[in-house]
């Protein structure tokens, strides 16, 4: 027994620190590099040599495409076209007609920069993540080399407008008309891209529309258990499927299939190409460029158009917060980019009672206590049985003790005398452990719904907490926490082996320093945990005491 809970509580430990490592890699390491991102600048020529390759044709050999054309040249003749919505303020490149820069204006880069809105996506060579889309044809058409031209240099949503067009115009030699046209619409992270294609030439024309996403592979902190960075493809029958970057430096991803949604995640936001889900089949890819740069996309049915006639084609993006509501209201699955991992089937109740719960209270920090309450209250009956074996085991502490003196240092008869003495007293030695582990699932899902939840955010809580995923500015939670762990410590038995005695002493404090770098939100709910934990222990410990 003594055993088991320290293994328990070595366990719980490395859990912790996984935890911390996971929101240093995801949350503090992200924050960092976007804060040096912010601002909305010409295109750094640096990156221009992380440019993405054009995705491959089907049925078309590699010497029948079109030459791709110099760099240097197109980057000497593209500009930037400024858009500006309620939630966005965008950059496209009049090369590609390409989103190079994001910044998402409801979003800060910190509680202590409240004006600051987080760069998404960044044409800068540290921070490299961008949206490219493009016609593909044997024929001259407009990939995301091209250079198209904008009758504007900057649009703006204005007030009581509700949509927002922004075309940009392509033309080759021989008369073939591109027209790629965004549209952004009030209060929302999608944005529609349509193609229209008029043929004035004497010849018909094909070609394939192609969407994707280039970034680079940007790894800060721990290599432990972190919130999934990289690709994301979805279609029936293989709802939600991750594609690390380490296994596309190993070969390509490729998939066929009629519907679903291509998307590169990172911790909090999600890009998301989503194409019109008909009977056509797409082509679903993701490749490594040069082993720090990735792309994921689209390549989409191929459009025909005859001569002197015109044809369309459109997709749909979604380049924003993992807001879940938002997020299935675009396309089915999306919603999985909320990333719980093996956790989803409880983390996803959870997180819709602690929805309903800040409805109520319009505190996100009141809703993690009130959760905490009602998870303690499911599992009561349980954590009572565990508690009564853990004061059933106290009571027994003199008879242990004496028994050590009896059999000194052979350990083997005084386990022996230890078990027959339990099943004398008929308490089973594992009462207190299992309930544990039957709960911790439960536990676990509850970590992860904080950690990947948008909506805790920099979400106030009560006075010096103003930022539930940012740890205590000045330490209190996680002293408060220490605290309650050494209390609830004093009412366990402890164990017979002097050495493992003196270790758990020190758990607190070692708790209390890992916790000290937690998220507010994490040390709150472990907090009333202990404190609800103590009072039901004490209540039963008294009651066993008096038997």
């Amino acid at each position: 027994m003594d055993n088991l809970r320290t293994l328990f509580i070595f366990g719980l430990l490395i859990v912790s620190l996984l935890l911390w490592q996971a929101w240093q890699t995801d949350y503090v390491s992200p924050q960092q590099t976007v804060e040096n991102t912010t601002s909305n600048q010409a295109a750094d020529p640096a990156a221009v040599t992380n440019d993405a390759e054009l995705p491959d044709m089907p049925s078309v050999s590699a010497e029948a495409l079109p030459d791709v054309p110099d760099a240097a040249q197109s980057v000497a003749s593209k500009q930037m076209v400024n858009v500006k919505t309620d939630v966005m303020d965008i950059d496209i490149s009049t090369q590609g007609g390409d989103i190079q820069n994001l910044a998402l204006l409801k979003y800060a880069v910190s509680s202590e920069q409240p004006d600051t809105p987080v760069q998404f996506l960044s044409d800068k060579s540290d921070a490299y993540f961008v949206a490219q889309s493009g016609l593909r044809s044997n024929d001259d058409a407009p990939t995301h080399y091209a250079i198209y031209r904008s009758e504007q240099q900057s649009y703006q949503l204005k007030e009581g407008q509700d949509e927002l067009s922004v075309p940009f115009y392509w033309q080759a030699d021989n008369g073939l008309t591109v027209i790629k046209t965004y549209t952004f619409k009030r209060d929302s992270y999608v944005v529609n891209v349509d193609y229209k294609v008029v043929n004035n030439t004497s010849e018909a024309f094909s070609a394939y529309p192609y969407a994707q996403f280039n970034r680079n592979n940007v790894t800060n902190g721990s290599h432990f258990i972190y919130t999934y960075t990289g690709p994301v493809f979805s279609n029936t029958g293989n709802e939600y499927e991750k594609v690390k970057f380490d296994d596309l430096d190993d070969k390509p991803f490729n998939q066929k299939a009629t519907d679903g949604w291509a998307a590169m995640i990172e911790h909090y936001f999600v890009a998301a190409i989503v194409p019109e889900q008909n009977t056509e089949e797409k082509g679903y890819y993701a490749r490594s460029i040069n082993g720090t740069n990735y792309t994921a996309g689209v390549r989409m049915p191929a459009i025909s158009v005859a001569s002197g006639s015109e044809a369309q084609a459109d997709y749909e993006m979604y380049l924003g917060p993992k807001k879940a509501d938002r997020l299935e209201a675009v396309a089915k699955n999306l919603q999985l980019t909320v990333d719980y991992g093996i956790f989803t089937i409880i983390s996803e109740p959870l997180f819709w009672v602690m929805e309903w719960l800040h409805k109520l209270t319009g505190n996100w920090g009141w809703s993690i206590v009130l959760l905490t309450v009602l998870i303690k209250l499911v599992f009561f009956k349980l954590s009572a049985a565990s508690y009564r074996s853990m004061a059933a085991m106290r009571k027994l502490t003199p008879k242990l003790a004496t028994l050590k003196e009896r059999y000194g240092d052979d350990k083997q008869k005084f386990n022996q005398a230890m078990m027959d003495l339990y099943r004398t007293e008929k308490i089973n030695p594992l009462g207190g452990c299992l309930p544990i582990l039957v709960q911790m699932p439960v536990f676990l899902s509850f970590y992860w719904v904080l950690v990947e939840s948008i909506e805790l955010r920099q979400a106030d809580f009560i006075l010096w907490i103003n930022d539930l995923t940012a740890m205590d500015p000045y330490f209190i939670l996680p002293v408060l926490f220490g605290i309650s762990m050494w209390i609830q410590q004093s009412l366990n038995p402890a164990p017979q082996d002097p050495a493992q005695a003196m270790m758990m002493k020190f758990f607190p404090l070692v708790f209390t320093v890992f916790f000290a770098f937690f998220p507010s939100g994490l040390v709150l709910y472990w907090v009333v945990n202990n404190v609800l934990s103590i009072a039901q222990q004490w209540y039963i410990t008294r009651k066993m005491d008096a038997l």
